[in-house]
C-alpha cells in the first residue's frame, strides 16, 4: 500500500511493505537470537510450522530474494513513472512470528493476530504477533490488566466502565446500548450521519 508518514520531520511517502528476513527478535538484537530460540520441547512444533506453510515459506523466500527493480516494477503498478533513482528500501520494521500448538490447527500453527503473553505471577507481560493498531489496543489493554492484576479488577471496574461504557458487556445483545455509544463517539467527533459510511 501506498501510504505518507513523517520520518526526521520530513513528510514521505511510503510504498510497500515487502517482506523480509532477519535472525533477530528486536532490530538491536542478536544474530543469534532465533537459533538460541530453538529447544528440545519447540523443535517440533517449528518444524511442523515449515512443512505446514510451505506456501507461504516459498512467498517470504521469493520476497527476500527480489531485486530492487523487481520492487519498483510493483510500484509502477500504482505510479508508472516512478524513478528508481527517487526511492530509497528503507527497513521499517519487524515482529517476530508466533508458532504454537493449538487444539484447532493442531502442531506448529501460526498465530496471525495478536497475543498477550503473562507470567504465572502477573509480574511481566509481552504483546506477540502483529501489530497492534487503534482497533486492537483497547482490547490487549484490558487484557494486560486482567491478567497481571485480577485482584484489583473489583476495584477498578466502576472506573473502567465510566471510560468504557461497553465493558464486560455484548454490544450484540445490547443494541441500545450500540446505539447510545455510537451516538456519542459521533457527537465527540463531530460526525454527521451523512458522513457516517457503513461497510
Amino acid at each position: 500500500h501506498l501510504d505518507t508518514r513523517y520520518i526526521d520531520r520530513k513528510k514521505t511517502l511510503l510504498f510497500g511493505p515487502f517482506a523480509g528476513f532477519s535472525p533477530k527478535f528486536l532490530k538491536t538484537g542478536s544474530n543469534l537470537d532465533l537459533i538460541n530460540s530453538v529447544k528440545t520441547n519447540n523443535i517440533l512444533t517449528m518444524l511442523a510450522a515449515g512443512v505446514k506453510e510451505l506456501g507461504l515459506t516459498k512467498y517470504l523466500i521469493q520476497q527476500v530474494l527480489l531485486s530492487n527493480e523487481k520492487r519498483m516494477e510493483e510500484l509502477r503498478e500504482f505510479i508508472p513513472n516512478a524513478k528508481s533513482e527517487d526511492w530509497d528500501i528503507v527497513v521499517a520494521g519487524q515482529r517476530v512470528q508466533v508458532i504454537k500448538d493449538t487444539e484447532a490447527g493442531g502442531k506448529g500453527t501460526l498465530q496471525f493476530g495478536t497475543e498477550v503473553v503473562s507470567s504465572a505471577d502477573g509480574s511481566v507481560a509481552a504483546l506477540l504477533g502483529a501489530s497492534p493498531g487503534a482497533s486492537t489496543a483497547v482490547h490487549v489493554m484490558l487484557e494486560v490488566l486482567e491478567k497481571c492484576f485480577p485482584q484489583h479488577m473489583k476495584k477498578w471496574e466502576s472506573k473502567i466502565k465510566e471510560m468504557i461504557p461497553s465493558y464486560g458487556l455484548s454490544l450484540v445483545e445490547n443494541p441500545a446500548l450500540f446505539n447510545e455509544i455510537h451516538a456519542s463517539t459521533a457527537q465527540t467527533l463531530d460526525l454527521s450521519k451523512k458522513e457516517l459510511v457503513y461497510r
